[in-house]
């Protein structure tokens, strides 16, 4: 009996990479139909492809148009233009999982150790001729508290313990990481949020999460703690936060996602004391890993194992 071979639509900025990647596979059953990083052109081929792989505000486009597509691939994390999206069938959506776990890991410890160890004061003092000899802190002991802990969240979690500090997940309900000393969940937020020395954002974008770090929140946090995001940009209300900073009522914030990217040159953060601005570079992608997660998932798809990093499009993640 012989099979249709599956056609796969690539539509990428890393177009280009990602099938010189895949092709050098040369996975069975698999025809390349087209790598684009142009929603225009990939339209043309849409309505012929069962798989498509790429970002997923490109890919949500060709959704209408794509009658015979059973499986999307993301090269995200996040994968929130794919989620009600209007299909043309029932399709399997599946994100990145496990491949920005270390890089989030070194972004993250980065600005704790930053923090800790006063780089930028001293930088600044060493800039005017000052000697500065004020005593660090250091990460041992301290109390680090990771809203959502999932792959991500758990990689960042046991690397802050060969730092030695303690650490808190807020969940919806897993408790499946070793690393973590303590688990709230729910209305426990409050109680979650007191006593940290650090902040975690790791949450992906779902209704549940628009504005979770508001003002109430923020009060409830120490004066000489740190607030990391590098979730989604819908977590934080950007009023509470700002008020926050300029009243010292938590030390420091360091954003990497914003509700919108690139942040506009007249956005009051660019101006608001002790905040840090990475321009959503803390994970960035690295074709390489992408590619080897797809071709990983479409040996699995063919076999009829299941899929790595399946997303739930009732809960978005």
């Amino acid at each position: 009996m012989h099979h249709e071979p599956n056609s796969l639509l690539i539509v990428s900025r890393d177009a280009i990479a990602y099938k010189r990647l895949i092709h050098a596979h040369d996975l069975p059953s698999l025809n390349i139909v087209a790598a684009t990083t142009s929603v225009a052109q990939a339209l043309e081929y849409a309505g012929a492809c069962h798989i498509i792989f790429g970002e997923p505000h490109l890919v949500s486009q060709l959704l209408p148009k794509a009658q015979k597509l059973h499986w999307v691939q993301s090269t995200w994390a996040g994968v929130t233009p794919l989620i009600g999206a209007k299909t043309c069938r029932p399709i399997l959506i599946t994100g990145i999982k496990g491949a920005y776990g270390p890089l989030m890991c070194e972004y993250v410890l980065a600005y704790m150790l930053m923090h800790e160890r006063r780089i930028l004061i001293r930088y600044e003092h060493q800039k005017k001729h000052q000697w500065y000899a004020e005593a660090p802190g250091m990460l041992r002991g301290k109390r680090i508290g990771l809203m959502g802990v999932g792959s991500i969240g758990s990689d960042v979690a046991r690397r802050a313990k060969t730092f030695d500090m303690r650490t808190r997940g807020f969940t919806r309900g897993s408790q499946a990481c070793k690393y973590i000393d303590r688990y709230f969940h729910g209305d426990q937020l409050i109680e979650f949020i007191t006593d940290l020395d650090y902040l975690v954002c790791l949450l992906p974008e779902t209704p549940a999460t628009n504005g979770l770090i508001d003002r109430t929140l923020l009060r409830a946090m120490r004066p000489d703690s740190v607030l990391i995001n590098a979730g989604r940009g819908n977590a934080i209300d950007q009023d509470a936060l700002v008020w926050a900073l300029n009243t010292g009522q938590i030390s420091r914030a360091v954003l990497d996602v914003f509700q919108q990217e690139p942040l506009p040159a007249d956005h009051v953060f660019w101006e608001t004391p002790n905040l840090i601005i990475t321009s959503h570079t803390a994970a960035l992608s690295i074709s390489e890993d992408i590619a080897d997660i797809f071709i990983d998932n479409y040996n699995r798809l063919i076999c009829g194992a299941p899929l790595t990093g399946l997303i739930d499009v009732e809960q978005g993640y």
